[in-house]
């Protein structure tokens, strides 16, 4: 096999941490390779290293044969590597061309932009490639596949021929997924190559014509994924067994927790509420009993982020009403809505869940610092604050240092594990959980589910939002589906199918659902 990449004893060291550790890694020309591990096993820093945006402390980068040494990403760009970011890097207002040929710029004259030739040129490589876009639209205007597309068009304009994707198919529908990984197949039959990092087993199996995984910074192994079965894919990434199916008896629901009538909620901050176009949580009504999981499925942007926001007080409630445990929450801040017995973990960690600059310690208790035993009165007991740390950090596998280690240090997953601790080690009423699992490992995905099952049987009302069907369909006792601000339909889980979530959430058609089951 030709190598199109080949990583020679790459090692990384950060203080306190070996990240990398003599790594050797092989991607074929034509080949799709799956590169797993769990959170803090090295992947991100093998990647950053590849993308030119560390040096390595030993090892080399061969690519095409040929030792080469990245100061910068654009270095790296400039031979051949392309990166598409879990969370993409385009401009909304910009159009499709605008955003691909953004710093990669051709004039037409010293002061105008040749809009015309890299239209023309995107027009080429997206029939070449099977990467179908008007370079006129906007991006705003795009589904999230379609800006994935984008994505990857930025990449070839830039004559890659080693893609990274990382994380694809986070925020794809199933028919969406689909459809990029035929698009793979296809870049690969041109002689394009592919590292394709993802925590979805079934996908890894499924497109994947090598696997390696790390563990703790290191290759443990490489997997055939003909021959592998997801239970050998996470036993090698974790090191133990993992239950890879969510164990569970039925829900026993009690009285509605969360109830919600009418609930409209604005945009942004800023729009009129007077156009339905510019609602983002349109008249719908939603309720959640005690001991039941509701599953809120749906292609991110149909309402289900302003709809978090607006249960837990970070946004405005504009019309209609909304109880929990019979009490009015409309107008309330956070902090009354905490004590009130809810609990959030919120879709960006960085932004709603995190003060990045405080230690870990400091982070578990940010819900509850006030309360004894953290603090009497105006004074904060510091040994508490530390051993609720100590505790957690160990009972939620939070890899750090220390527990004084400030929370910008850690890796994405384990900035998340940080957020899941404190919000599911408080006593609650309601949970409102907004993706979760999101960038987390097998390992700790099976940790959180358990402990997301165990709340709803302990009387707990669970509010569940995930960009992710598998994990919809494990948890939730009841889905319902989000388009454009509204709920299309709430689905029994003894009804629920991928295919039928998913003909949901890409256009809302409750009659073409019905009218399958019917038949089914």
């Amino acid at each position: 096999m030709e190598l199109a990449l080949e990583l020679r004893g790459i090692t990384k060291r950060f203080p306190g941490v070996l990240a990398n550790d003599h790594i050797d890694f092989q991607v074929g020309k034509g080949e799709i390779h799956a590169l797993l591990g769990e959170n803090g096993a090295g992947k991100t820093t093998l990647m950053n290293i590849l993308y030119g945006l560390y040096p390595p402390d030993e090892g080399e980068v061969v690519l095409g044969g040929q030792p080469v040494k990245f100061n910068s990403p654009s270095d790296a760009i400039h031979a051949g590597i392309g990166m598409v970011h879990q969370h993409f890097k385009l401009v909304p207002p910009f159009t499709v061309t605008e955003n691909i040929m953004l710093g990669n710029e051709s004039m037409a004259g010293p002061f105008q932009l040749d809009r015309a030739a890299a239209a023309k040129r995107i027009t080429e490589l997206s029939n070449q490639y099977g990467l179908f876009v008007n370079p006129k639209s906007k991006v705003s205007e795009l589904s999230v596949g379609v800006q994935q597309r984008v994505e990857i068009l930025k990449a070839f304009y830039r004559n890659a021929e080693v893609l990274i994707l990382d994380e694809p198919t986070a925020v794809l529908t199933p028919q969406e997924s689909d459809e990029l990984f035929s698009i793979m197949r296809g870049l690969t039959q041109q002689g394009k190559s592919i590292i394709f990092i993802s925590h979805k087993l079934k996908e890894v199996l499924a497109i994947s014509d090598a696997i390696t995984v790390l563990r703790r910074g290191k290759v443990v192994g490489d997997a055939d994924p003909h021959t592998a079965s997801e239970e050998d894919l996470a036993t090698m990434m974790v090191g133990r067994s993992v239950i890879l199916q969510v164990e569970k008896t039925a829900a026993k629901p009690g009285a509605a927790v969360l109830s919600v009538r009418g609930m409209t909620v604005r945009r942004d901050k800023t729009a009129s509420a007077g156009s339905g176009i510019l609602l983002a949580v349109n008249a719908i009504d939603l309720e959640v009993h005690a001991g039941e999981i509701v599953g809120v499925a749906g292609v991110e942007g149909n309402g289900q982020t302003e709809l978090a926001e607006a249960l837990t007080g970070l946004r405005p409630i504009d019309g209609g009403s909304v109880t929990i445990g019979g009490v009015s929450i409309v107008g309330k801040s956070p902090r009354f809505i905490t004590v009130h017995g809810v609990a959030h973990v919120p879709e960006d960690r960085q932004k709603y869940g995190l003060v990045l600059g405080y230690p870990i310690a400091d982070n578990l208790v940010l819900a509850t610092y006030f309360e004894p035993p953290f603090a009497r009165g105006i004074v904060i007991n510091e040994a508490a604050i530390r051993d609720n740390a100590t505790r957690l950090v160990k009972e939620f596998d939070i890899r750090t240092p220390s527990v004084y280690t400030p929370a910008r240090n850690l890796s994405g997953g384990n900035q998340q594990k940080v957020v899941v601790a404190r919000e599911l080690s408080r006593d609650n009423r309601l949970l409102i959980a907004a993706q979760p699992t999101r960038g987390l490992d097998v390992g700790s995905i099976e940790f959180i589910h358990r402990t997301i099952i165990a709340a709803r049987d302990s009387g707990v009302a669970v509010l569940l939002i995930s960009a992710e069907l598998d994990e919809i369909l494990s948890l939730a006792d009841r889905i319902a589906v989000m388009y454009k601000g509204k709920i299309a339909a709430i689905v029994p889980r003894a009804e629920a199918t991928r295919e039928k979530l998913g003909l949901l959430m890409a256009s809302g058609q409750v009659q073409a659902i019905a009218a399958t089951v019917a038949e089914g």
